[in-house]
């Protein structure tokens, strides 16, 4: 489980095709302390599995065939940055929500404005997942945890607010008009639709 505090931009500097999948090699230095093979991590909020690394240098790990295309990692290139945490340890601080590393879709940055010190951006979510957003409740966008400003649910777009720390710790500085951005909704609201859904079948 991870809490969608990002804890470095870490960058792409290998990628190996396989029969099976996509192997990525991630430079990074405070991620890369303290590893262990086979221990989670969040890359850009998709939850994968350290295969090897060297101390605070880089790590591997492998996206199986469902994982590239349920995500855009498989379009990477080197030189590309994402968003890092480790899984949370069960005596950490919990700063976020909860956030599982299980990437719900692609979303698309539709819209990006400074006012000020912060930053707002808008997202077009495809059809469907708006049901499980609310204003002022949480959501995950490429691994961090952000509040939701403002939904538009008639356009299916989400706008948060972004200050200077989160917009310099994390990939979102690098973000245009129509990048994709991975989706995970509340897993809290998910929960409760199934149970609606079982009371009244």
């Amino acid at each position: 489980m991870f809490t969608g505090i990002v804890e470095e931009t870490g960058e792409i500097v290998a990628r190996e095709r396989t029969e099976d999948g996509l192997r990525l090699r991630i430079g990074a230095d405070e991620v890369a302390a303290g590893l262990e093979h086979g221990q989670s991590i969040s890359v850009s909020g998709v939850c994968l599995t350290v295969e090897r690394f060297e101390e605070r240098a880089w790590f591997e790990v492998f996206l199986a065939t469902e994982t590239v295309e349920r995500t855009y990692l498989g379009d990477l290139e080197e030189g590309d940055g994402v968003n890092l945490e480790r899984a949370m340890p069960a005596d950490g601080r919990f700063d976020g929500h909860v956030v599982q590393g299980h990437v719900d879709a692609v979303a698309t940055v539709s819209n990006v404005e400074s006012v000020e010190e912060d930053w707002f951006f808008e997202f077009e979510l495809p059809e469907g997942y708006g049901r499980y957003v609310v204003e002022k409740g949480s959501i995950t966008l490429d691994g961090i945890s952000l509040t939701v400003a403002n939904l538009d649910e008639k356009t299916g777009r989400v706008t948060v607010a972004i200050i200077p720390t989160t917009y310099d710790l994390t990939t979102l500085a690098d973000k245009d008009i129509g990048d994709p951005v991975h989706l995970e909704v509340d897993v809290l609201a998910k929960y409760v639709e199934r149970l609606l859904e079982a009371r009244f079948d």
